[in-house]
């Protein structure tokens, strides 16, 4: 009886072993699919008129500085699925963006986020804080040191070290354009971004000067170099 009971064991556990073989690859299978798909959105569009997302974030999702659209490389899924989504129900406002969030569905909104969260961030960014700052200095200052007699966290309390973000709730601010930085914050103040977790960016902008907010985005924008210019000579 023993021995078969060790069989009749053996053959549960080899069942259940092939169970979950035969699981991971259909999952495997399906995210593989996503990412095609999402890759296929992203470089040429869809047939419904969606255009490719490359076009404005660059073919390796590193965002076009001079236009103000943001980098998507390394950004985590769950974050651009739920920003996307925003989107297309213009809970967050943006002429270009929205039309575009309208025309993907659910599935094709996942698979992008799922694609540019497999590309590798762009090589340059910063990925630490200058510690020889002072408070002449507001962008660098604000970005990691805050200004606490006006409950006014810094940055680096939410956004991580460098900006380099904590995912999935808060997305890196390092290499992401200057532009697009000051129109988010300028964005929460006029409420056409949703408030976010625990609704702390609209509170945090209004406490922030159009000043504060160009520094803070000058920062974040400069590259991860030595002999870059600090944010207080930033013309």
């Amino acid at each position: 009886m023993d021995k078969d009971k060790k069989r009749r064991n053996l053959a549960k556990a080899a069942w259940f072993a092939s169970v979950a073989c035969s699981l991971a690859l259909c999952v495997e299978d399906a995210f593989a699919a996503d990412l095609k798909l999402g890759e296929t959105i992203a470089t040429k569009g869809t047939t419904n008129g969606a255009a490719a997302c490359v076009s404005c974030h660059g073919l390796q999702g590193e965002g076009n500085a001079a236009a103000g659209f943001p980098r998507l490389a390394g950004l985590s899924s769950a974050y651009l699925s739920a920003q996307m989504a925003a989107f297309s129900t213009g809970e967050r406002q943006s002429p270009t963006m929205q039309p575009f969030a309208k025309l993907l569905s659910l599935t094709e909104r996942t698979a992008v986020a799922a694609y540019f969260s497999k590309m590798a961030v762009p090589a340059g960014i910063r990925t630490s804080d200058d510690t020889s700052i002072t408070p002449a200095e507001p962008g660098p200052w604000l970005a990691t040191r805050g200004r606490w007699d006006q409950g006014l966290p810094a940055c680096v309390q939410c956004h991580g070290p460098g900006g380099i973000g904590v995912s999935p709730t808060f997305p890196p601010l390092a290499g992401q354009p200057a532009n697009y930085i000051s129109n988010q914050l300028q964005g929460w103040k006029k409420g056409a971004r949703p408030p976010g977790p625990l609704a702390l960016m609209p509170v945090i902008a209004s406490k922030l000067t159009d000043a504060d907010i160009s520094a803070v985005a000058a920062y974040y924008a400069a590259p991860a170099s030595g002999d870059a210019k600090r944010t207080g000579d930033m013309k």
